[in-house]
């Protein structure tokens, strides 16, 4: 509406109770797709459906669009760790 609406329409914060129960769907979801062997969230197919539910149910939107990319960053993180340590150790 506009500037001076009686109703504001805000978010309202989660509480530590909200922010916990997300946490604990999005480590069973995430150690599923690691049990499956796959590293993209979203890419699991029917694998981890009761998984994926529990954690879009407990968590925002905004926070599963993070938590997914982090996921993704990391993986990348310790591939390139891996490579250069592999390039470290040099020709043998």
């Amino acid at each position: 509406m506009g500037w001076f609406s009686s109703k504001p329409e805000q978010a309202s914060a989660a509480t530590r109770h909200d922010r916990q129960r997300c946490w604990e769907s999005r480590d069973l979801y995430f150690d599923c797709l690691d049990g499956a062997g796959v590293l993209k969230a979203g890419d699991e197919g029917d694998v981890c459906a009761k998984e994926k539910r529990s954690y879009e149910a407990n968590c925002a939107k905004s926070w599963i669009d993070y938590f997914n990319k982090r996921r993704m960053l990391a993986v990348q993180q310790k591939d390139m760790l891996a490579q250069a340590q592999t390039q470290a150790r040099g020709p043998k």
